[in-house]
């Protein structure tokens, strides 16, 4: 038999994602603005001038947009959701021990503990309530009820506060759509006369369990009422983040790096304490006029006190948008890692290790650029594709794995020109090679000359056209490509581009 249901509190903060976006996003956003969190193409959440502008979850962005012109589209991101609820999950546990957080601007506890210490289970809700919006969180809602989904439903349903009472579950749930208990399911139950939660439960559990399986007597269960799930409070992870505050500001940066040795330190300890290493460090920096500077580090291993330090002055001298001193700085480990992954190993890892060491004392001295690695970007043109990553960071090489009409095939030039140098071309009366518009040349080319030197051609092979941007006069680009082998047997990679020759590489 079933337990009985538990009296549980729900905390919700309905359209947690534009509340999230608005609230640590990379530019302030104005919530009362039409705003739409895009997953997979669709719409899973919108702000409240959005809803009104006829912007519903589920819809395409085209008809999203189509229905409100002025609609700003962003993309869903779970790990700043879960990030900027951690924040106020510890101020509800920090008021009523025991937090099971759903999933992000959703979280549950007993109501027993804090009905008894505030004084009923309505004022606890106000309580809670009352310290989300302390925190700038307006429109939270608190539910009591038998059980985590009735107090749910009954947190949707509240303004601010509902309280389902004891044993009146069922008759609450019972006038309710299908889909709060199961959006999958809502069609099918539809087509079968089945619209309420009340006529849910009124079916036979046993039809439900032939046709679902032990899903189908869950359902039954919610719908009746008789949710028997228990709140599993969460652990409360560890302090790992440090904070400190200047006062008054600095504003030189030689001054807020000394003042953060001894926090980086303590991070650092804190860290090893925990049995874990930051491979991602976020250093936020805040000016004494407000002013917000926020950016996440990597390094090629996991960060010392020092390596802290150093992303710290960094981040300062590259943050312009900070017109002010500096009154806060708070770093914080993006992603950790076990230390047992980066404990030096008995053999095979000490050049490694010695050059790891070497770069980082070099980039100390340098800055964040004085060191740089190559990786391979995207693009149509070598030069394009050669990205130099200063040393730790992760190499971004956005649109690499696109198509790129034109791009060269392999095996590509061992060296590329930056700048590429001009030359020339010119067929066997000494005239120069062209290309017309139908892609056709004047003349076969019969001999290159290299900075005042002249070869001869042995082979030569295309054109082939790349075609940049036919939309965008201003910045469309038309050339063609060959490949040519001169009489010293150097193979040559060449552009002619408006009548012009340059040698974008060379096969060596």
């Amino acid at each position: 038999m079933a337990a009985a249901p538990v009296r549980s509190l729900v905390v919700w903060v309905p359209d947690w994602p534009v509340v999230a976006l608005a609230r640590e996003g990379d530019a302030p956003l104005d919530p009362a603005a039409p705003i739409a969190v895009l997953e997979h193409g669709s719409v899973a959440s919108c702000s409240a001038a959005a809803r009104a502008g006829g912007v519903r979850r589920g819809q395409r962005r085209r008809d999203a947009q189509a229905r409100c012109p002025g609609l700003v589209v962003v993309e869903s991101d779970p790990v700043r959701d879960q990030r900027a609820f951690a924040p106020l999950l510890a101020r509800i546990e920090a008021l009523a021990p025991g937090v099971q957080p759903l999933r992000p601007g959703l979280c549950a506890l007993r109501a027993r503990g804090p009905a008894r210490y505030y004084g009923g289970e309505a004022d606890a809700a106000r309580v809670l309530l009352g310290a989300l919006e302390e925190a700038g969180v307006l429109q939270a809602r608190a539910g009591v009820a038998d059980g985590p989904f009735t107090a749910e439903q009954a947190a949707r349903r509240a303004d601010p506060v509902l309280v389902v009472p004891p044993g009146e579950s069922a008759a609450f749930l019972a006038p309710l759509p299908v889909t709060a208990l199961d959006a999958e399911l809502a069609d099918l139950f539809g087509r079968l006369g089945v619209r309420t939660l009340g006529e849910v439960a009124a079916l036979e559990a046993e039809r439900l369990v032939e046709r679902f399986g032990p899903r189908g007597e869950r359902l039954h269960a919610l719908a009746a009422g008789a949710d028997s799930r228990p709140v599993t409070p969460r652990t409360p992870p560890p302090e790992l983040h440090r904070e400190v505050v200047f006062e008054p500001p600095l504003e030189l940066a030689e001054q807020i790096a000394f003042g953060m040795r001894v926090a980086a330190d303590r991070f650092v300890a804190g860290l090893g304490e925990a049995g874990l290493v930051c491979t991602e460090l976020r250093v936020v920096v805040v000016g004494d006029r407000g002013e917000h500077s926020d950016r996440v580090w990597l390094h090629p291993g996991s960060f010392d006190a020092a390596a802290v330090v150093d992303r710290v002055r960094w981040q300062l001298a590259e943050a312009g948008e900070l017109g002010s001193g500096v009154a806060r700085v708070r770093i914080e480990p993006e992603a950790v890692d076990a230390a047992s992954h980066h404990v030096a190993t008995l053999f095979g890892a000490g050049p490694e290790e010695r050059v790891h060491h070497a770069l980082s004392r070099v980039q100390a001295m340098l800055g964040h650029r004085g060191v740089l690695t190559p990786a391979i970007g995207g693009g149509r043109w070598l030069a394009e594709r050669q990205v130099l990553v200063p040393w730790g960071d992760r190499a971004v090489t956005a649109g690499r794995e696109r198509p790129w009409p034109g791009i060269l095939p392999d095996p590509l030039p061992a060296t590329v020109f930056a700048p590429a140098p001009v030359v020339a071309v010119t067929d066997a009366a000494g005239d120069p090679v062209a290309v017309d518009e139908r892609g056709e040349v004047s003349a076969p080319p019969a001999a290159l000359a290299v900075a005042g030197r002249r070869r001869a051609v042995e082979a030569w092979a295309g054109p082939w056209p790349v075609v940049e941007r036919g939309w965008d006069a201003a910045r469309s680009r038309r050339a063609h490509r060959f490949q040519l082998v001169d009489c010293e047997q150097c193979a040559w990679l060449l552009v002619c581009e408006n009548g012009a020759w340059h040698a974008e590489g060379r096969y060596d």
